[in-house]
């Protein structure tokens, strides 16, 4: 795992931005560090691929990389094989899993990311899916992937877009932090870093950084939730 080169973004878009604008920085320092010059984007998280790709490829061209975008590739596999960074994008989870499937893309990727050490960028959906499952998603099951046990670029799961409690609601429903130890009393369950909005993780190797804008939440079973400020070291979640 020591190739492993990941940025796992909470979110797309914050609100007063636009699309990938809080995170430009990140990204444009992410992939020039390995010198990439093109892009594979995956858009299987929406229905709309086109205008998805249509965006994505705006973004990146007014940062100097290319993108294409898997959906009008003849073998998906193929283009996995070829790329030189993959980035994917949010929207449902439960659909981006299940294409994953569909176009056998779960093991390719594996390799392109942990083996071969090429970069990964994840949004939203796209981070769930760089986890160990999708069980810790916000997401409405509006498709059925053949399992929610997703590619595992890192040994922990990732709730992104994160929210607090707020004590002065009058809503009486569940918080996150109520779900995600529900979620925990599950037995050998893994970690669950709660990512909120305006965050990330970049992963080097063995090496797990928080940066953003927010601190991060971290469940564990059998433990309290602890809270860790931006810059910290979380590289023993990789243990």
């Amino acid at each position: 795992m020591s190739s492993r080169n990941l940025l796992l973004l909470s979110n797309s878009t914050l609100h007063g931005s636009g699309y990938l604008e809080w995170a430009a920085q990140h990204i444009k320092e992410f992939l020039g560090s390995k010198n990439v010059k093109r892009v594979l984007f995956v858009p299987y998280a929406l229905r709309k691929m086109d205008s998805y790709a249509e965006s994505a490829q705006k973004k990146f061209t007014s940062w100097g990389f290319e993108l294409d975008s898997i959906h009008k590739a003849q073998d998906p596999v193929a283009a996995v094989n070829d790329a030189e960074a993959i980035f994917i994008g949010g929207g449902n989870t439960f659909q981006l899993l299940k294409l994953l499937y569909d176009h056998s893309l779960i093991e390719p990727i594996q390799k392109r990311v942990l083996q071969d050490g090429i970069p990964y960028i994840g949004s939203s959906a796209g981070t769930n899916v760089a986890t160990v499952s999708i069980n810790t998603t916000n997401d409405m099951p509006i498709v059925y992937p053949p399992s929610f046990s997703a590619m595992a670029l890192v040994p922990f799961n990732i709730n992104p877009h994160y929210i607090d409690a707020n004590p002065s609601t009058k809503h009486m429903g569940e918080t996150r932090e109520e779900r995600i130890t529900q979620y925990h009393e599950i037995p050998g369950s893994p970690p669950v870093l709660g990512l909120r909005e305006g965050s990330l993780l970049h992963v080097t190797g063995q090496k797990v950084i928080l940066k953003g804008l927010h601190p991060a939440r971290l469940f564990r079973l059998g433990k309290q939730p602890e809270e860790f400020p931006l810059d910290t070291d979380l590289s023993f979640l990789l243990d």
